[in-house]
């Protein structure tokens, strides 16, 4: 048995087509679909809201044009474009995907969602959704605002709902002849929902809520990174009294980003790895 009749179908995406034709965002990195480009904001958007990403990629784009240019450029110039993003760890990974992706693919960024998963800081969800909007392939994926959009239209009496029930749906509703188009429209459609009606995606069992920042070990890392990006080298006892915190507190954060390759430590200092 069908999930969705065909005219559901077309009632489903003509009220998103509609609704992208009079409001959709003007993005940078949807002007052209270029694969660098779309790879440097999937990984910018992890976890961060597209109104944060728009200015920082564009910084990002005018230092780092391209692979070669990302791949060659040092750790700290990477992480000081990074800044205000937080989860420096997806800068290294996306530096070292770019390094990869010099070596083994010519500069080339991927179109198979398979190879692209094998990049550091690429999961399954992210790997398709680059091969789509890259490469206009027919990729299946969920993210937040795709989640909400199914969730309003499909699944409003469900108070949980697993993404396993959700993704039959997104392949039967899917515009395989223009899936770049689609999802975009469907991620805007999902974004004007989520303000109309709350995020529906929370009554998602894959949804994942954020923990919260102040006070956490995130922030310490964070602060850690910002300073030694200005003060390019310290000890544990000068990074703790900087950030009027204890070294008891400061130390295995600076233990964990050397062990993480963000940091090299060399005596007793620490500073940004090369």
């Amino acid at each position: 048995m069908a999930i969705l009749r065909p005219e559901e179908i077309r009632k489903f995406r003509l009220q998103v087509y509609r609704y992208y034709e009079r409001y959709g965002r003007i993005l940078p990195w949807r002007s052209g679909y270029n694969p660098y480009h779309v790879l440097v904001s999937e990984v910018m958007l992890q976890q961060t809201q597209v109104d944060r990403v728009i200015d920082k990629f564009v910084s990002f784009i005018g230092r780092f044009p391209d692979i070669a240019a990302l791949a060659a450029s040092p750790l700290d110039a990477v992480l000081a474009q990074w800044r205000g993003l937080g989860y420096n760890r997806r800068a290294i990974a996306l530096r070292e995907a770019a390094k990869i992706i010099r070596r083994d693919h010519d500069d080339k960024v991927p179109d198979d969602p398979e190879v692209l998963r094998m990049l550091p800081g690429i999961g399954p969800a992210t790997a398709s959704s680059i091969a789509a909007f890259a490469y206009n392939r027919p990729t299946l994926f969920i993210e937040t605002n795709i989640r909400t959009a199914f969730i309003y239209h499909f699944f409003n009496n469900r108070p949980v709902i697993e993404d396993v029930a959700i993704l039959p749906f997104a392949e039967a509703t899917l515009d395989r002849r223009n899936p770049r188009k689609w999802y975009s429209a469907l991620m805007d459609y999902g974004s004007m929902l989520k303000k109309k009606v709350g995020n529906l995606s929370r009554r998602s069992t894959g949804y994942k809520k954020q923990t919260p920042f102040v006070g956490s070990r995130r922030q310490v890392r964070g602060a850690v990174v910002k300073l030694l990006l200005e003060m390019k080298s310290c000890s544990a006892g000068t990074i703790a009294r900087t950030l009027r915190r204890d070294v008891a507190t400061v130390t295995p954060v600076l233990e964990t980003l050397a062990a993480e390759r963000f940091l090299k430590k060399e005596g007793r200092w620490y500073r940004i790895a090369q």
